[in-house]
């Protein structure tokens, strides 16, 4: 936080904001702060002030001059009374109004017991006072900031529900043909259970992929019009050609590899060779 001449900004000395792009609210607790400071709001964020746990205030872009909740005492009359520090500690909110991006991740598994991977990306963003007041009663603050990343794990377990109502009744390769369904389970699940921290979902995006690479590629291989057995012998001529070798065009075409040269024709034996007579 940057304090001259008793201005509270989230703007820090080097011009940066506090929140950026991950954070969602930061905290701001300073004895300095006093009747008379000016409380400055950026364009994109809220302020919620506090006083002994009590709102006192929610403020939207603008800078105000603060009063204390009992008197307007001058801020340098306080000071001069108080030891230099003012007798009511005032905690100043800034909540980020921008849309952030969150990402959740996860398995789950398809109608096989198979391990599906998901990734879910999704835009939020707080967008009123009220918002901003169910986001710091209903979120706590982990230190001074409130991230995406605890946004994240909260609603991390409504997500895998959402996913797993269709995924767990759907074979692994026909998933992607219901992914908009999924989505659409996700979006409403996600909605209500963030409006409850003030928080609205904009965007979302859910990507699900088998959790084992062969099997993302032999799923890869069949979509090519091959036959399971089929996808399973290319995928072998594929390793044993990254191996260097040779065999690899006769897995592929399901057909034995022989060393040394082929059988030509027939050979006779007479008794010059020692082997007897007849024919080979």
């Amino acid at each position: 936080m940057a304090i001259t001449r008793q201005v509270i900004t989230s703007l820090q000395r080097d011009g940066t904001d506090m929140l950026g792009t991950k954070a969602l609210a930061v905290k701001i607790v300073d004895e300095s702060i006093v009747s008379g400071s000016l409380l400055t709001v950026e364009s994109n964020h809220f302020c919620v002030l506090k006083s002994r746990g009590a709102v006192l205030n929610v403020y939207e872009t603008g800078q105000y001059a603060l009063t204390t909740p009992d008197k307007p005492l001058l801020g340098s009359i306080a000071q001069g009374f108080f030891g230099g520090s003012s007798p009511w500690v005032f905690e100043v909110i800034y909540i980020n109004r921008s849309k952030l991006l969150v990402r959740n991740t996860g398995i789950a598994t398809s109608a096989e017991m198979a391990e599906m991977a998901y990734q879910v990306d999704y835009y939020i963003h707080v967008d009123s006072k009220q918002a901003a007041l169910d986001l710091i009663t209903h979120l706590p603050f982990n230190g001074n900031f409130i991230d995406t990343r605890e946004v994240a794990e909260y609603a991390g377990p409504a997500i895998e529900q959402a996913i797993n109502q269709v995924v767990q009744v759907t074979k692994m390769e026909d998933i992607n043909e219901h992914i908009s369904d999924i989505r659409e389970i996700v979006k409403n699940h996600l909605t209500d259970f963030l409006k409850i921290y003030g928080i609205m979902l904009n965007d979302l995006k859910v990507l699900i992929l088998p959790k084992d690479d062969r099997m993302r590629e032999l799923i890869s291989l069949q979509a090519l019009g091959l036959t399971p057995v089929e996808a399973v012998r290319y995928y072998l001529a594929l390793r044993m050609a990254e191996k260097g070798l040779v065999s690899a065009p006769n897995a592929a075409a399901g057909m034995p590899f022989n060393i040394g040269g082929q059988p030509t024709g027939m050979y006779s034996v007479n008794g010059d060779t020692g082997l007897g007579g007849g024919s080979v």
